[in-house]
């Protein structure tokens, strides 16, 4: 094995190699998908338990509908959020990390967004049955705004005001510390 080239402090003020770089961000980007992974996993299973339900039958058609693409859905975000997992086994040895944390970055974050869709259908279900009435939309809207708040809008924020650059090409922390 021969030597391995030293990069100058990245953006992250990291003193690391282009195949450290890309082992720090793999773990980094498997504890995120373990979380994400779980609560996936959990919601899909239940509900590929409700067309068991002896309620099931009495669904309107409506409502049967939002079921089924509930299921694709949840169908779907899993099999993202477990692809990166799949794409590491397959290329693991290739020499080729850097480009695996990119394509598991992808599907991890399209991951995201199906589970966002799958939570919405499922609460959209859910509330239709429990309630029969003209709140639900605006109960589902404002968990959606919640989601897209918390998952979304505020880290594209912080991620903005937080690398901005500043004199000496560190970038802005606050408190002096960096993530």
């Amino acid at each position: 094995m021969g030597t391995q080239r030293r990069v100058d402090a990245g953006p992250d003020g990291r003193d690391e190699t282009p195949e450290e770089r890309a082992d720090r961000q793999w773990q980094e980007l498997i504890q995120e998908i373990r979380v994400a992974q779980t609560g996936v996993q959990i919601l899909f299973g239940f509900l590929l338990t409700v067309v068991f339900a002896p309620t099931f039958a009495g669904l309107s058609q409506t409502d049967r509908t939002i079921y089924v693409i509930t299921v694709v859905l949840g169908a779907l975000a899993t099999g993202a959020l477990i692809g990166p997992v799949a794409f590491h086994r397959i290329v693991s040895g290739r020499k080729i990390k850097p480009e695996a944390v990119s394509w598991a970055s992808r599907l991890t974050f399209i991951g995201l967004i199906l589970l966002l869709a799958t939570c919405t259908s499922a609460l959209l279900l859910v509330l239709r049955v429990a309630m029969h009435n003209a709140l639900v939309p605006w109960l589902v809207g404002g968990v959606v705004a919640w989601y897209l708040l918390g998952w979304f809008v505020l880290p594209t924020w912080a991620r903005i005001r937080y690398t901005a650059e500043q004199p000496h090409g560190r970038a802005r922390t606050q408190g002096g510390g960096r993530t």
